[in-house]
């Protein structure tokens, strides 16, 4: 069994989130690291999760992929490998007790070239692109020194990315390191995928040929469509509708059209097939569901 944090830590680890996060995210002065912070549970709200590592230090956090619902809370680190297209919505915190989290999006290149001095081999299929584990006491404790530097400005240029290297570092040797190295390997088989996701996240309104972007990722459509749902939980189609309707609400919540309009804009050829996708996975047509979410006053994806 891995060793857990010590409380103490952890305290500290909220300590420092909670002195520099005053809003619901908060990037830093330290390069690829963001703050979280919610005073309260949140709307399950649809967001694309980049390659990241998320240490929890209060509170739970619920993410719903395709049709898995994973949960992390304080103490434990969620990887992301790809683009994913997330809803996620905070299930515990008060003011009291706010939700409190750290993020430091994954570098594959920092990644590669550390791979260069350690053993082992990524393994040829493909791992979830989402995985949750506990935070061991090495992490815990450069996560805490790389966040101490926000009250020493001036040493974040030197100190920043040794702690960095160090974070990653305890990634690469810890219980997810098999998806690490995926993702620093530009020959592995999530590389291939995470080109092929790149290619459908700029051309979603476009129609989507499976033999095309199987092609991109130099696999047969069958192997591509397996290892797709491997890393991702979804078909490609069904990645690509979650991406359509997240950037439709979003459309909708700026106000920026109507809801033919904007169904066509992202891809929709049928403004009743449209309603329907929408309300499927919203729980709502597209226009009552942006009046409830604007009478509800700003939403920050957390």
């Amino acid at each position: 069994m891995l060793p857990l944090p010590t409380p103490d830590s952890l305290k500290e680890l909220c300590a420092l989130i909670a002195q520099h996060c005053h809003e619901r995210r908060t990037s830093t002065a330290i390069p690829r690291v963001g703050l979280v912070r919610s005073d309260t549970p949140t709307l399950p709200m649809g967001v694309v999760y980049q390659p990241m590592l998320y240490i929890v230090a209060q509170g739970a956090k619920q993410a719903l992929l395709g049709d898995n619902i994973v949960e992390y809370a304080a103490g434990q680190y969620l990887v992301v490998s790809v683009d994913l297209p997330i809803t996620g919505s905070v299930i515990q915190a008060c003011p009291e007790a706010p939700y409190l989290a750290l993020s430091l999006e994954l570098d594959p290149a920092v990644l590669s070239d550390m791979l260069l001095s350690l053993p082992g081999t990524a393994q040829d299929a493909p791992l979830p692109g989402l995985a949750v584990s506990p935070v061991t006491p090495d992490l815990l404790d450069a996560a805490v020194r790389l966040l101490r530097l926000l009250g020493r400005p001036a040493d974040i240029p030197m100190l920043a990315p040794l702690a960095e290297r160090e974070i990653l570092y305890r990634l690469l040797t810890g219980a997810q390191a098999p998806m690490l190295r995926q993702i620093a390997l530009a020959h592995s088989r999530m590389a291939q995928v995470g080109q092929a996701i790149g290619w459908i996240r700029s051309h979603f309104a476009e129609p989507l040929r499976i033999d095309d972007v199987a092609q991109r990722a130099n696999m047969s459509a069958s192997t591509f469509h397996r290892h797709f749902k491997a890393v991702t939980a979804m078909s490609p189609l069904q990645y690509q509708k979650q991406i359509r309707l997240q950037e439709a609400r979003r459309l909708l919540l700026a106000g920026q059209a109507d809801a033919a309009s904007i169904g066509f804009t992202v891809g929709y050829e049928s403004p009743s097939q449209f309603s329907r996708e929408y309300a499927r996975m919203y729980g709502q047509p597209p226009l009552r569901d942006a009046v409830r979410l604007r009478g509800l006053g700003p939403l920050v994806a957390v």
